[in-house]
């Protein structure tokens, strides 16, 4: 059975839903960006029946400034409140609760590992995490793909030395020289690890909980992710035998294929079982 009800949070109030499930194991659902916790065209709430159908509880809610919650929309990196309230809200509601798994896609993956474990989860489900700063308090995925990581350019360069007629058109005077050395020093610079990527992987590299990342292999903000995580300052979060990854030929950044559903809700039953 689907039942709706709010909690409190630091003087607000939040809603919620919870699919009720007879299993000790349950799910908490962070929703990502500005999204209300019905997900894009109910996504999260299809999930959400999916995995309580395989006998899991799952709790949705929305946080401060969200949906039909009140207070002030603070941005993700504002939201350990809100995390920390929500997992007192599932485990008092389902009080046979012995283990909480939450997942979070983007930004709100990068909101549970810096403040998941802190908040009482016992494992996370991470997919395509931001890692950018951006000027604005959310996400901006347009700004992901307006951008191209470094090993995105390598790739594209390495294809064209592989196409003859690339080659004809560099050796004919058909390329723009400056353009071209521009990108082979972009291909070649190290990829910076500061502001939230640093944080994050310092998150990750300490993390005390098992943690599953997922990735969209061609989604821009998930390469910019793994950009980050191949990165030599990353090298302890790699080192966490905690921590396993998962990775779907895709450029999905929300799995909104059936075949990526499908990937997704597979990868999420296997973190809770």
């Amino acid at each position: 059975m689907r039942r709706h009800f709010t909690f409190d949070c630091a003087g607000d109030t939040l809603t919620a839903t919870l699919d009720e499930a007879d299993g000790t194991t349950g799910l908490l659902i962070v929703s990502g960006g500005n999204e209300i916790r019905s997900g894009a065209h109910a996504g999260m709430a299809a999930l959400a029946a999916a995995v309580a159908a395989a006998g899991y509880p799952v709790m949705r809610y929305d946080r401060r400034g969200i949906g039909d919650s009140s207070g002030e929309n603070a941005g993700f990196e504002s939201s350990a409140d809100d995390i920390a309230a929500a997992v007192r809200a599932m485990r008092t509601r389902v009080p046979s609760l012995a283990r909480l798994v939450a997942f979070g896609n983007c930004d709100a993956a990068s909101a549970l590992a810096l403040y998941g474990p802190a908040a009482g989860i016992d494992a996370l489900v991470l997919a395509n995490m931001w890692t950018l700063e951006s000027e604005s308090d959310e996400p901006d995925e347009a700004e992901a793909a307006a951008t191209m990581t470094a090993g995105a350019i390598r790739s594209r360069y390495l294809a064209k030395l592989k196409n003859p007629r690339e080659l004809w058109r560099l050796a004919s005077g058909g390329v723009d020289i400056g353009k071209l050395v521009r990108g082979l020093r972009q291909a070649a610079a190290k990829t910076e690890v500061t502001g939230l990527a640093a944080k994050l992987g310092q998150a990750l590299a300490e993390m005390p909980v098992p943690a599953k990342l997922l990735v969209a292999e061609h989604d821009r903000t998930a390469m910019w992710f793994l950009e980050h995580w191949d990165s030599a300052p990353f090298a302890a979060a790699r080192a966490n035998a905690g921590i396993t990854m998962a990775r779907l030929d895709s450029g999905s950044h929300s799995f909104a294929s059936a075949g990526d559903k499908a990937w997704l809700r597979e990868r999420i039953l296997e973190a809770l079982t």
